[in-house]
């Protein structure tokens, strides 16, 4: 009997097995992206009010008003904005939209919950530029590994998303990876002064007028990341 089917068979198998690697491959996640189970984005800004937010207690800070579908952040020492409704402690992903509308200084610090710790995401500080977390073993944003520079136009609007789970925390600025780290074995903490009062979850800016606008979570369903 010729052999020319039964290699046509298992031609046509191997193409089969090639398709599905193919389209396994192309399914997998790759780090940074959220995984399948993740829940539907829940909305913590409603374009209209401060429902559920209250203006953080700090010394010397500036006004807090809703104005044409953002929050503006005023000028003040430090000004912000914390999170009085349910929030989970970890395995969630974080995005939101902030402008530098004024000043020279950080404009979209946020303060997040980390297990049973907490730590700030710290970005256009120390003059304008640094981008990291605050703390990390002890060092502020403008000392630890975190830290990068970045340039930010004023008035323009950036895309920031923050992922936090048991292993690790990931940030990107429109798209662009700016943080990731392993926090497994490391010390996690907040700034000095008065960021506790921004605890659980808080924005503020220094020294500066911000907006902020488009502030939703989802919670993880599978352990996103690397």
């Amino acid at each position: 009997m010729s052999p020319r089917p039964h290699n046509v068979a298992m031609g046509i198998a191997q193409r089969r097995a090639l398709i599905l690697v193919l389209i396994c491959a192309g399914s997998a996640i790759v780090p940074g992206q959220s995984r399948t189970g993740s829940s539907e984005w829940i909305a913590l800004f409603d374009g209209t009010s401060l429902k559920q937010w209250r203006q953080t207690e700090f010394s010397g800070r500036g006004e807090v008003v809703v104005k044409d579908g953002m929050i503006v952040i005023g000028m003040g020492r430090t000004t912000g904005i914390t999170w009085t409704g349910e929030f989970p402690r970890t395995g969630y992903e974080i995005r939101f939209e902030a402008a530098r509308l004024e000043g020279k200084d950080f404009f979209a610090g946020i303060t997040f919950p980390v297990g049973d710790s907490f730590c700030s995401w710290i970005n256009g500080g120390w003059d304008g530029t640094v981008v990291g977390l605050s703390n990390l073993d002890g060092n502020d944003a403008s000392e630890n590994d975190t830290s990068t520079l970045r340039d930010f136009v004023q008035a323009r609007w950036y895309a920031f998303r923050l992922i936090v789970t048991e292993r690790r925390i990931q940030g990107w600025i429109d798209n662009d990876s700016v943080i990731d780290v392993e926090i497994a074995g490391r010390a996690l903490g907040l700034p000095f002064g008065e960021a506790d009062l921004s605890t659980p979850l808080g924005f503020a800016s220094y020294r500066t007028v911000a907006g902020l606008r488009k502030v939703a979570y989802r919670r993880l369903g599978v352990v996103s990341g690397k």
